[in-house]
């Protein structure tokens, strides 16, 4: 019988390393925001932390790893809070509302992420697609059976569903940075309600649509 043998060293405890890399993560996030991505020095990042760069490198091989998985990290954050926040719901509408609302307030309690999607777009322009627009692509599914479904049930008008997504995104995009730069301070409720007021019933009115 062969006995595999132990290998040495302390086991690899798994809880620990996922909080060290959150914690990386966190502090980079805040480090880029503030300084940018060519002038934060790795170093600043670890004496945060209270641990070696060579551990952050452990982690991160390079600092543009290390940045890009800071805006992944953001942008999944984003999708969990917009998720709770449509948990539970039965109305379809009223959902979608929760979605707008849960975006914007996600993006006014982490500025930080939007200054790394300017960063991201300025360092990285010709190296990849924006990681917010990879993500964006990807979680399509879900919100395109649900306005599938809400074209089932005669609540909004037959239309390509893309089409919706792509004016309503955007919208929610634009929004976000507006609100970052303008330092809004409109309730995300009203916020919400205007844009998918304008977004389901339009500017026109009922006979001006009948005309058109």
């Amino acid at each position: 019988m062969v006995v595999e043998k132990r290998q040495p060293g302390r086991p690899r405890d798994e809880a620990l390393q996922q909080r060290r890399r959150e914690a990386i993560l966190a502090e980079a996030a805040k480090l880029f925001a503030k300084h940018g991505f060519t002038d934060t020095d790795v170093q600043w990042i670890a004496d945060a932390l209270k641990i070696s760069k060579g551990t952050v490198y452990r982690y991160f091989p390079t600092k543009e790893k290390l940045f890009l998985a800071a805006v992944e990290r953001g942008i999944g954050r984003m999708q969990q809070h917009i998720e709770s926040a449509r948990r539970g719901m039965t109305d379809k509408i009223e959902e979608i509302r929760a979605g707008v609302v849960a975006y914007l307030q996600f993006f006014k309690k982490n500025p930080e992420l939007v200054e790394l999607f300017i960063q991201e777009r300025a360092e990285f322009r010709s190296r990849h697609r924006p990681i917010y627009f990879q993500n964006r692509d990807l979680r399509r599914g879900p919100w395109r059976q649900h306005l599938a479904d809400l074209m089932i049930e005669g609540r909004i008008r037959q239309m390509s569903v893309d089409r919706v997504l792509d004016v309503l995104g955007d919208v929610l995009y634009g929004t976000m940075f507006t609100n970052h730069f303008a330092g809004r301070d409109k309730p995300f409720d009203a916020q919400a309600q205007d844009i998918l007021d304008v977004v389901f019933n339009g500017i026109l009115s009922d006979a001006e649509r009948k005309v058109v």
